[in-house]
């Protein structure tokens, strides 16, 4: 997987040479528009390795789907938040939104997921620190067994509704409302489980979805959404459809000093982050209107250790002068450092806009607490 691949723009022009075990690499990889041979045998090994992982995830489901694998409850309305696919589909916005919304109704709510990659100091990952910050007195319980976490939540922590982060594909809990966030940038992961795509289970999984979301829906065209919801509603046909859109809400650096995002505006940036999708990032970037010089992608849960941050300052040193060096709140947990290379280190704090469908959501989250 050592190869090569030249990136280009609309315009036919090379950008940058990229290697595929980067990010950016293996979508180029998988998505077929690497070309040659070497590509299109890594394709065909990585096909072959498909197989075996969709047998094995359609065997587990198929067990819970004909009752000879139990689904545990547990005494409240529990709220999953989770994707069909690998990478970033903007749940903790969502995940954060959905947590105000029971608060602001008097009710007492705690946040469980599996803590993958969580740092071994403090036992917590990268989007439990972001949520934390985001929602500093909601409890939040990182268990590999999310069945014992929400029955902990219950009963020491009081919780009255339980919200599930990154669920879709954990089926020992019973649910009451399952979300799933479909990312309009890729929504269909390349339309191949992994590791030959970025789908987590087969498509035909939608269909246990009570709504499906379609994020970052201003980022592609009506007719664009028009074909992605034709799609989606034969493939689950059931679930409430919302969009949402991801709105810059605000800077924020590691010391938590805030300032507005429009001050980045027109402005010269250098960004870089380490999430599932670096395009939701861009697009982001776009919509508020900075002039992107340089841009970096690291792998999604990326440590960001110091041997990273002097890679990062020569990085900076290199590219043209900028007004400030920009991250997502998810990288921006791992730096205790308000400047690199002398350039502010700022983190775009982003939050969810609906642009249809939220009356309908909220009248399925009333239902559930009334």
């Amino acid at each position: 997987m050592g190869c090569q691949t030249a990136r280009v723009d609309g315009n036919g022009v090379t950008l940058t040479r990229l290697p595929v075990r980067s990010p950016a690499g293996f979508h180029d990889l998988v998505s077929g528009r690497l070309r040659g041979w070497p590509a299109s045998l890594a394709r065909g090994l990585l096909r072959v390795a498909e197989m075996p992982y969709t047998w094995a995830v359609l065997y587990r489901n198929g067990r819970f789907a004909r009752g000879r694998s139990p689904v545990l409850r547990v005494p409240v309305p529990v709220v999953s938040v989770g994707n069909i696919t690998a990478g970033g589909t903007g749940k903790t916005p969502m995940v954060a939104w959905l947590a105000r919304w029971f608060l602001q109704r008097k009710l007492r709510v705690a946040l469980v997921s599996r803590g993958y990659r969580a740092a071994r100091a403090e036992g917590w990952n990268d989007e439990a620190r972001e949520l934390r910050q985001r929602l500093p007195d909601v409890p939040h319980l990182q268990h590999a067994d999310r069945v014992a976490a929400a029955r902990l939540a219950v009963e020491r922590e009081r919780a009255q509704v339980v919200l599930l982060d990154d669920a879709f594909q954990h089926r020992r809990i019973h649910r009451d409302l399952d979300i799933v966030l479909i990312d309009a940038l890729q929504p269909f992961g390349f339309r191949h489980v992994l590791p030959r795509g970025l789908l987590r289970e087969p498509l035909r999984g939608l269909g246990r979805a009570d709504a499906v979301g379609l994020s970052r829906a201003d980022a592609v065209s009506a007719e664009q959404r028009q074909e992605l919801w034709r799609e989606l509603r034969e493939l689950a046909p059931q679930a409430l459809p919302f969009e949402i859109a991801h709105h810059p809400a605000a800077l924020i650096n590691a010391q938590g000093t805030t300032r507005p995002a429009e001050v980045l505006a027109q402005q010269p940036v250098a960004a870089f982050c380490g999430i599932g999708n670096p395009d939701g990032f861009r697009h982001s970037l776009a919509s508020l209107g900075c002039n992107v010089v340089a841009f970096r992608a690291f792998p999604d849960h990326h440590a960001f250790r110091s041997q990273d941050r002097v890679e990062l300052e020569q990085w900076i040193a290199r590219q043209p002068p900028v007004t400030a060096l920009v991250c997502t709140c998810k990288d921006l947990v791992k730096f205790d450092v308000i400047q690199l290379a002398h350039r502010p280190l700022w983190a775009l704090a982003v939050e969810i806009q609906f642009l249809s469908g939220q009356d309908q959501l909220e009248t399925r989250l009333r239902s559930l607490v009334d």
